[in-house]
């Protein structure tokens, strides 16, 4: 199968699981850095990666008074670390372990004068072994890797026309690699009850400031289904909310629409637009939200 022969490109699971496991845990390890050293704002904004023309970056990030990025390259395959002042290093995207690649990073940016202390274990997964343990995720198969970063450009794209339509608080379209999942965010403006926690591995505190505040969030995530899956919840649900469209999933509680679906859809940017669009309809329907502040006309 050529991965990449169209602009969705087909991602079976059982294809590249090892590859997106091993990626899952290498993109925990930059991430971290991030979260170590970019000031914290509110929902952690300041942790994400995000897309570019090259696979996922850190953003500029500050380091005293220098600073620098990080650049999972899925085009030549490296992970790319870049001073402002014009010098960097890189690492190869290959078949390695996460230890390996855990102490190749960090031994690089020390290289650099970028040392940084991390966590040195990942979050939000059943298997927490730390990175400097962990010789079981070993997989890296470029094709996949590529055609992953190639999903996640069509997915901000469409990302980015349903996020435009909304005049209210609204996140970044931005790639979490807790959850390795690519996500944008619309809040109503008022306070939600206090979370419940619950996540492998992640302090219950995490998820009371991600979610301080009522939200309908929808995303893409890589998992779940044949060729993972496009998602929608509302955080606290409504009254009604299982009810308010078709697809909802009780065991995930969220609204899911198959990757597969979508790619293999006469219109794909149609198909997933209705479905974020309804999603969020119903949670703001049913969550009493001021939806005439809140929204204008998609240009």
């Amino acid at each position: 199968m050529t991965a990449a022969a169209s602009p969705w490109p087909a991602l079976p699971v059982e294809a590249w699981q090892d590859t997106r496991d091993t990626l899952h845990r290498w993109t925990q390890v930059v991430g971290k850095v991030r979260l170590a050293l970019a000031p914290r704002v509110n929902h952690w904004w300041h942790v994400p990666l995000y897309i570019n023309a090259r696979g996922l970056t850190t953003s500029l990030m500050p380091h005293g008074t220098r600073a620098f990025e990080m650049v999972f390259d899925f085009r030549r395959h490296v992970l790319a670390i870049e001073a402002v002042e014009g010098h960097g290093t890189e690492i190869a995207l290959a078949p390695r372990s996460v230890a390996d690649f855990h102490a190749e990073t960090m031994g690089r940016l020390t290289e650099l004068g970028f040392g940084v202390e991390i966590l040195g274990r990942p979050v939000e997964v059943e298997d927490a072994t730390p990175f400097a343990e962990d010789t079981h995720h070993v997989s890296y198969d470029h094709e996949w890797a590529h055609a992953f970063w190639l999903s996640l450009v069509q997915a901000q794209r469409v990302f980015d026309r349903f996020r435009s339509s909304f005049l209210g608080k609204v996140s970044p379209v931005h790639f979490f690699w807790g959850g390795f999942d690519l996500a944008v965010t619309r809040f109503s403006g008022r306070r939600a009850p206090l979370h419940p926690g619950g996540v492998p591995n992640c302090a219950d505190w995490v998820m009371h400031d991600a979610y301080s505040h009522e939200v309908s969030s929808a995303g893409y995530w890589p998992n779940g289904a044949d060729e993972g899956l496009f998602y929608s919840y509302a955080y606290p649900e409504p009254d009604g909310y299982p009810s308010g469209a078709a697809g909802y999933d009780t065991g995930l509680r969220e609204y899911v629409l198959p990757y597969a679906d979508v790619r293999e859809a006469d219109d794909p940017d149609a198909r997933l637009l209705t479905f974020l669009d309804q999603t969020y309809a119903a949670a703001a329907d049913l969550g009493g939200w001021d939806r005439a502040a809140l929204e204008r006309d998609r240009g």
